[in-house]
């Protein structure tokens, strides 16, 4: 290639680069502002996040209010799928096919929709495709070839998750280690500087806040070995987890996902009348297990409800991330644990440490990415920094426990 050609290719790369993070930082800040609007206008509230709305609304409020926003979301993705599928969005950039932008950013408005009206599923999966799709439609006519092309769309879809959660490294970290599974240093680099420039953009919006706020509380370095025996715990529980939420069986199609999605909109919405943590992506179950404000019957129901509800969800074909309602099931299995050990035994363990690192555990399981999981559970919170070395001990002792469990089985 003549040096002039590769000059050319290389600058447009870099300006791909700023152009992608600018993006997904624009599609972050869309979807959370949109996610928001959904939720005031569902519970009726002005001040405060989803828990607070939730735990001051009617109870019929509460009940009807998933099952018409599910309904509608229902309705959109019937008359949406009438048209044209929808293609996963990771296989349609591992397969450098043609993004459908009109399709998928329909979808993620829809998942929005679903998922701001209280649906069990998980807000991520909305900010990747938008940011995704504007980053195509950006980078369409510059000379790309089709890996770097790849390269791009899949940190545009890192960058939208790290811009709605303010984890820049975490978003980075995703595209990494998950979408394309290489350590290669234009890989990195692209995905750091595209995953910092959406954090950057979406600020106005997420005003940097850590989604999670540990408690200031004293903590033992001997804590690091509870990570360790806490590993089989973590194991089981993501993979019921996964067998949960990927059961045999047909997904609804046609216009039986209409009432199906408000049917499982409805009896979360009962079930949130008892236990108002409910309702969402899981991040009111993360609030109330750092905050040590679940009691072991709350967390016992949440543990059970929580996966049930949102495998509901998927088969009565609604669209969704599983990633927080993943770390929301760790988190309550954690929570569970450590009241239990407090309760029969003289021995105090911290309950919000070991919420979180059971939740770094299950989230290495579901997920398959043992870095990612520590590093993201710790940029939610930012507890102590050594605390992301137990973290890190949590995740790859499951990791590793579930990949032996794995070969042998």
């Amino acid at each position: 290639m003549p040096p002039a050609d590769a000059r050319r290719r290389t600058l447009e790369y870099g300006c791909a680069i700023i152009a992608i993070g600018l993006l997904a930082g624009a599609a972050g800040a869309a979807t959370t502002l949109l996610l928001h609007g959904i939720e005031h206008l569902t519970y009726h509230y002005r001040f405060g996040d989803l828990l607070d709305g939730v735990s001051d609304s009617h109870p019929l409020r509460r009940a009807l209010g998933p099952m018409i926003g599910g309904a509608l979301a229902g309705c959109g993705w019937w008359l949406l799928r009438r048209r044209s599928p929808v293609p996963k969005l990771s296989t349609t950039i591992a397969e450098h096919r043609r993004l459908q932008r009109g399709p998928l950013a329909a979808d993620a408005g829809l998942q929005v929709l679903v998922v701001g009206s209280g649906a069990s599923l998980g807000r991520e999966g909305a900010p990747r495709q938008l940011a995704a799709v504007l980053g195509d439609a950006a980078t369409a006519r510059l000379t790309l070839t089709p890996r770097d092309r790849e390269i791009l769309l899949a940190c545009a879809a890192g960058a939208g998750l790290g811009a709605v959660y303010s984890v820049p490294l975490g978003g980075a970290l995703f595209t990494i280690t998950i979408l394309l599974r290489s350590w290669h240093p234009r890989v990195v680099g692209t995905a750091l500087i595209t995953s910092s420039l959406a954090v950057a953009v979406a600020a106005p919006v997420t005003h940097l806040d850590h989604s999670l706020h540990w408690p200031d509380s004293t903590l033992s370095y001997l804590f690091a070995g509870l990570a360790v025996l806490i590993a089989p715990l973590s194991v089981g529980i993501g993979i019921a987890f996964n067998r949960i939420t990927a059961m045999p069986g047909a997904q609804l199609t046609g216009w039986s996902i209409i009432p199906g999605i408000a049917a499982a909109g409805l009896l979360t919405g009962i079930c949130s009348i008892w236990w108002p943590q409910l309702p969402g992506n899981g991040h009111s179950i993360l609030v109330v297990s750092i905050d040590t404000e679940l009691t072991i019957t709350s967390a016992f129901a949440i543990l059970l409800l929580k996966p049930v509800l949102t495998a509901l969800f998927l088969r009565a074909g609604a669209v969704g991330g599983l990633l927080t309602p993943a770390l929301a099931t760790g988190a309550a299995a954690g929570s569970l644990a450590a009241l239990l050990i407090n309760h029969v035994t003289d021995v105090h363990v911290n309950t919000s440490a070991l919420a979180l690192t059971c939740a770094a555990g299950v989230l290495a399981i579901t997920q398959r990415a043992p870095a990612f999981a520590a590093l993201f559970v710790w940029e939610l919170a930012h507890p102590p920094i050594w605390l992301l070395a137990v973290f890190a001990l949590a995740a790859y002792g499951a990791h590793g426990l579930w990949r032996r469990t794995a070969d042998t089985g």
